[in-house]
């Protein structure tokens, strides 16, 4: 890259660090655009050529923050990053079925042992709350109740 960057090649060299959704790149690439118009073509450029997918982002994003949140924590996450409905219904999807396990191992680092008081269950249950596990998931957990 010269002295100059094309906008081609500022995405390029965001993309190489990590992936980006779209809204999130074209929010990047914004600032150096002469306009709207410019940083559209070079994204479905990018996204012609798989160089930039909501639904790979998405993917690689909401298996990283499953490993500590909730469905419900991570597709707030991602929407804020802009991902489309159809990507944050599809991580959605593949977290509800490990939430319980996801909760119990979140759970297991933070505390390891059951609650001998209702204020310590409460402070275990707002934890997990905070987490952006729903509260079937919560109270299974800080009550110690097995896989019904």
């Amino acid at each position: 890259m010269g002295a100059d960057p094309t906008l081609r090649e500022r995405a390029v060299a965001l993309l190489a660090r990590r992936d980006h959704s779209r809204a999130e790149l074209a929010r990047k690439l914004a600032r150096h655009a002469e306009s709207a118009a410019d940083v559209e073509s070079v994204l479905d450029d990018l996204a012609r050529r798989e160089l930039l997918s909501d639904e790979r982002f998405a993917a690689g994003r909401g298996e990283a923050l499953g490993r500590r949140f909730g469905a419900g924590r991570v597709v707030r996450e991602l929407r804020g990053k802009g991902v489309a409905p159809a990507a944050l219904a599809a991580v959605a999807n593949d977290l509800k079925g490990s939430e319980l396990a996801r909760a119990r191992e979140v759970w297991q680092k933070r505390f390891g042992v059951l609650a001998g008081s209702a204020a310590e269950r409460a402070r275990q249950a707002r934890f997990l709350q905070s987490r952006g596990f729903p509260y079937d998931v919560i109270r299974r957990v800080v009550r110690g109740l097995e896989d019904e």
